[in-house]
């Protein structure tokens, strides 16, 4: 049984929150590109807020716990343990209403190199608990521009959560998909549940575009976010992202299980 107590120091123990992988550096260079409407780092949303560089700072320092210091440019970041806490308890609720309505439930990553498994886990709960997991636009084609140009890629399922893979063969040590920022793939996934007459989801889960584009398109959308992603909680602050949590999104990935668990737990739902 995970409690909050042992959750917080796992948190910290292995850089969950705390002290974080993520860069000063890289957050300070994402809360620019977000003012600058920069649409690799806005990732789906588009803000109604003017939202200017230091508005943004103030926001993740407010969400996350960073620092508000604009002077301070350069180290670790920093994420506070108790707000990842807050957002999971918050991202539980969300579940096990899901769970209690039978809901239909679309869940995506961008990180499935490290978070499938967590995303995977509370599909496999939601499904037994009579949700419908939806899988929708499975096989499509999306053209997506990257920093090495515009790349073709395939909109796939592992463990019933969406992913996209290089669209032809795919590498070795790539599996099981590729890192991705787009919000293209859930609207392409959207899009064929749509076209397809079957359900549309009452709740997106996920992280990157998954949520940004599910979110700004009007479905309700929670996920995991870390301090270089302001799109997701600039979406929160705006009302079209139900719940952010603030974690780095970046360690591996059997780190993430006992948030899995403890999500579970909190959302009743643990076997």
């Amino acid at each position: 049984m995970v409690t909050s107590g042992a959750l917080r120091a796992h948190l910290l123990a292995v850089r969950l929150a705390g002290e974080v992988g993520t860069s000063r550096e890289d957050s300070l260079r994402s809360y620019r590109l977000f003012a600058a409407r920069d649409p690799r780092v806005l990732i789906g949303i588009d803000p109604e807020g003017a939202w200017g560089q230091r508005d943004v700072l103030e926001l993740m320092a407010e969400r996350c716990g960073v620092s508000a210091d604009p002077w301070h440019t350069s180290g670790a970041d920093v994420i506070d343990p108790e707000r990842t806490l807050a957002a999971l308890d918050a991202f539980a609720g969300r579940i096990g209403e899901a769970a209690r309505r039978g809901a239909p439930v679309l869940f995506g990553t961008g990180h499935p190199q490290r978070l499938l498994g967590f995303y995977a886990g509370l599909a496999d709960a939601l499904s037994a608990a009579g949700c419908d997991v939806l899988t929708p636009a499975q096989g499509r084609c999306v053209d997506i521009l990257t920093r090495f140009g515009l790349r073709t890629r395939a909109v796939d399922y592992a463990r019933g959560v969406g992913l996209v893979r290089e669209s032809v063969g795919g590498r070795p040590g790539c599996e099981p998909g590729v890192h991705c920022h787009s919000p293209l793939p859930v609207r392409v996934a959207l899009e064929a549940a749509a076209e397809g007459g079957g359900p549309l989801p009452e709740l997106v889960v996920g992280d990157h575009g998954w949520v940004c584009g599910a979110g700004q398109l009007g479905f309700e959308a929670i996920g995991l976010a870390d301090t270089d992603d302001p799109a997701l909680f600039v979406g929160e602050a705006e009302g079209r992202v139900s719940v952010v949590v603030p974690v780095d999104d970046a360690v591996p990935s059997d780190h993430y299980r006992p948030l899995t668990r403890y999500v579970l737990k909190r959302a009743c739902l643990s076997q």
